[in-house]
C-alpha cells in the first residue's frame, strides 16, 4: 500500500537522520516513486530548512558541525534513556563480553560502564570507542564498515561479517521502532545486515528503548519480536504493550 506524500518525507527524513546523505535514485528505488516524485520530496525538506539538496540527492543539514562536536542526532528522552541505562548495569558483570549497538541510548550505557573492571565491549559506535577506549579495566573491540556521521557508527556488510563466529554472552540493542505487525524497524537498510549479525552472535538479547519507541514503526524491519530475549524500557510503556510481550513470551523490564 502506497504510503502519503506527507509520510513519505518523513520517513525520508528519519533515513537521513540515521545515514547523513542519500541519492535520489536509491530513495525512488526504496519508495517505489518516480525520481521526479523524490526530487521534489527533497525540495520540500529543504524549503523547512530541514535538509540540504546537492546535484543527484541530498544530505542532512547541520551534520558536519555534529560530527565535530561528536553529537548524536537523537537526543530526545534523554531522562529515560539514563534511567533504562542504569537499569541494565544489573545484567553486566566483572567477566562479562557484550555488544553494545549504536544509539543514544546504548551511549548512556557506555557512560555508566567506566570504572568497571575485567570487561570487554565490542561495538560499531565511534563515540562508545572513543569514551571508554581509556578505562584501564575495559577491552574495547570495534567492527569495520561504512560510516554514517549522524549516528558516529559503522554499518553495511562490513560491519557484520566482524560477528561471524563470534560467542558473546550479551547484546544491548537499539531500535527506532517495535511493533506487533512489523517487529523491530530501523530508519536504514543497511543496519539491519549488522544487527541480525549481533544477535546471531549472542547467548542473550536485551531490546533497549524508550516506551516513545513502542507501537511505532520505521521504514525497514529486522523480523519479528522473537529475536529478541528481552526488553528493557521505562515506566511510560503502555499496558496493551506490555500485553502484546507477554504474548510473544519476551520478558519486559521496566526501569523505574
Amino acid at each position: 500500500m502506497a504510503i502519503l506524500p506527507n509520510q513519505r518525507r518523513d520517513k525520508i527524513l528519519e533515513l537521513l537522520k540515521e545515514d547523513g546523505s542519500a541519492k535520489v535514485v536509491d530513495l525512488s528505488r526504496l519508495f517505489k516513486v518516480t525520481e521526479v516524485t523524490i526530487r521534489q520530496d527533497l525540495e520540500k525538506l529543504e524549503s523547512e530548512g530541514l535538509i540540504i539538496k546537492e546535484h543527484g540527492g541530498a544530505y542532512l543539514k547541520n551534520v558536519e558541525d555534529q560530527v565535530r562536536s561528536f553529537s548524536l542526532v537523537h537526543q530526545d528522552n534523554l531522562d529515560k534513556k539514563e534511567r533504562i541505562a542504569q537499569k541494565c548495569l544489573e545484567f553486566i558483570e566483572s567477566g562479562d563480553t557484550i555488544i553494545l549497538d549504536s544509539g543514544s541510548t546504548t551511549t548512556e550505557i557506555a557512560k555508566k560502564l567506566k570504572g568497571l573492571k575485567n570487561l570487554t565491549v565490542i561495538t560499531n559506535a565511534l563515540n562508545i570507542a572513543l569514551m571508554l577506549g581509556t578505562e584501564s579495566g575495559i577491552e574495547v573491540i570495534m567492527t569495520g564498515g561504512e560510516f554514517k556521521p549522524p549516528t558516529l557508527s559503522l554499518t553495511g556488510q562490513k560491519a557484520a561479517d566482524f560477528f561471524k563466529g563470534l560467542n558473546v554472552q550479551k547484546l544491548f540493542l537499539a531500535t527506532a521502532g517495535i511493533s506487533l505487525k512489523s517487529g523491530l524497524t530501523y530508519p536504514s537498510i543497511s543496519d539491519l545486515v549488522v544487527k541480525k549479525a549481533m544477535i546471531d552472535a549472542a547467548e542473550v538479547t536485551y531490546l533497549v528503548a524508550d516506551s516513545s519507541k513502542i507501537g511505532k514503526s520505521a521504514l525497514a524491519s529486522l523480523g519479528a519480536l522473537s529475536l529478541i530475549d528481552y526488553i528493557i524500557t521505562d515506566t511510560g510503556i503502555e499496558e496493551k504493550h506490555k500485553q502484546v510481550f507477554n504474548a510473544n513470551e519476551i520478558e519486559l523490564i521496566i526501569a523505574n
